[in-house]
């Protein structure tokens, strides 16, 4: 049967390759597709908290209203998932964590290394401090000018993306940022989140193609 769609998917997918923006073994979809572990969380605005602690100087946490008045970003990036779907030219609007420590609302102590994303259910993942601290992850909470939908992370996820243009910025697969976050640990070392300790790789770099360790 002819596909119009199929057939806008084929040559979206060989631009996005001419521009050198198709990282080795993926393919381009129109989708979203939605992967996680475990239920969709409900989301109560009156009891929900984002706590930043660890290696820091002082511990911070917002409620939701308050989160909201941080300052805001907005970031268009290419993302990546390890099971072999890329999706391209999306746009993320949250908080970025480079601007809360640029702008004094997070002073993070010299002796921090990495981070971990700890989110609903015990659910960790973590990332190097210098790949947190990059313009290319972000703290979000609308998708392409909507709020996240439950099963994409409402309220909050962390993103970590391609920019294009942007090659000095490292990118991890899409896993490295975690649904429905509640808190980050700032880190004196590195620890496994939940996919590393079952295998997959602990950097995740698209471009060298790092799915498992």
């Amino acid at each position: 049967m002819f596909s119009l769609e199929g057939m806008d998917r084929r040559k979206d997918e060989e631009r996005v390759r001419s521009e050198g923006r198709l990282p080795p073994g993926q393919s381009l979809t129109l989708k979203f597709p939605v992967l996680h572990y475990g239920p969709v969380p409900v989301f109560d605005p009156a009891t929900w908290s984002f706590r930043v602690w660890g290696e820091v100087e002082e511990e911070k946490s917002w409620n939701w209203d308050e989160f909201n008045q941080l300052p805001r970003a907005k970031l268009e990036m290419d993302i990546h998932c390890v099971t072999r779907w890329s999706k391209f030219d999306t746009v993320w609007e949250g908080v970025s964590v480079k601007t809360l420590a640029e702008q004094g609302f997070l002073k993070i102590k010299p002796t921090a290394t990495h981070v971990m994303q700890h989110a609903e259910y015990g659910f960790m993942v973590n990332l190097p401090l210098d790949v947190v601290l990059q313009d290319n992850f972000l703290l979000a909470t609308h998708f392409n000018g909507e709020p996240l939908t439950p099963d994409h992370g409402y309220p909050l996820r962390g993103v970590v993306g391609f920019i294009p243009g942007r090659e000095n910025l490292e990118t991890p697969y899409f896993w490295k940022g975690a649904k429905w976050l509640k808190s980050l640990e700032f880190m004196p070392y590195d620890k496994r989140g939940f996919w590393e300790q079952a295998g997959y790789h602990n950097r995740a770099d698209i471009w060298r193609e790092e799915r498992f360790g």
